[in-house]
């Protein structure tokens, strides 16, 4: 099995840790997130990691290959972006995409189930299929529907559920037929996929997940992997 990991992001919204070292590289526990990343797959049954980098991508490098505790079933190839191309873009920089391969995001700490998204994703047949999950947001102020200059509804701090990419993804080859030449962010894939009427399925997750893009989500993150029996290390 083979998996594309994209970690050229600049990680903005992580400084100032990322000032100096590539999100991928912020460390988690006693290791960086990218390298449970890399263990849970390859515990997964993946044998291939394809990194597509950018940002610091050498220092990605210089740790994964003469740094990193990792399984030697699993073999490394790294992909640049001269330019930046977007979170589907960056698929073109990877030579011979065939058949399926899981693709996700390199700041995502979770105890996802690879396999059973890969079994969803060949049962529906899909072009794509996106790994979700259940998201609360909560509003801190008083809601107001209107009509006009007439107010209609008021809802006092609610609650919103959502249902969230994980940042997660299965792709058959077919998928990426439908990218443009350049920059393409995923959900512009995903809409000229289904504009196109082809299936993009939807598998949803209750595993534990943390997208470390920003410094509340990096501290809940370090907190659940640290706690007694944590399903998350790697």
């Amino acid at each position: 099995m083979r998996a594309v990991i994209l970690a050229g992001g600049l990680g903005t919204r992580l400084r100032p840790y990322t000032t100096v070292l590539p999100k991928p590289l912020v460390p988690v526990g006693d290791r960086p997130i990218l390298e449970h990343i890399l263990r849970r797959l390859a515990r997964a049954g993946f044998t291939r990691a394809d990194l597509c980098v950018s940002h610091l991508g050498e220092l990605i490098q210089v740790y994964l290959e003469q740094g990193a505790d990792l399984p030697e079933s699993l073999e490394l190839r790294f992909h640049w972006e001269k330019e930046p191309l977007g979170t589907a873009g960056a698929l073109q920089v990877v030579d011979d995409l065939e058949g399926t391969f899981l693709v996700m995001n390199g700041d995502i700490l979770t105890s996802l189930d690879y396999r059973a998204l890969l079994a969803f994703h060949e049962q529906e047949g899909a072009a794509l299929t996106i790994a979700m999950h259940r998201q609360q947001v909560q509003v801190s102020l008083g809601v107001i529907g209107s009509e006009g200059t007439r107010v209609t509804g008021f809802i006092e701090k609610p609650t919103l559920d959502y249902e969230v990419s994980m940042g997660i993804y299965v792709y058959d080859k077919r998928a990426l037929a439908h990218l443009p030449d350049g920059p393409c962010q995923f959900p512009d894939l995903v809409l000229r996929l289904v504009d196109a009427g082809e299936h993009v399925a939807a598998f949803r997750s209750d595993a534990s997940w943390y997208d470390i893009g920003t410094l509340t989500e990096y501290e809940k993150a370090v907190e659940a992997l640290e706690a007694p029996d944590s399903p998350l290390a790697g």
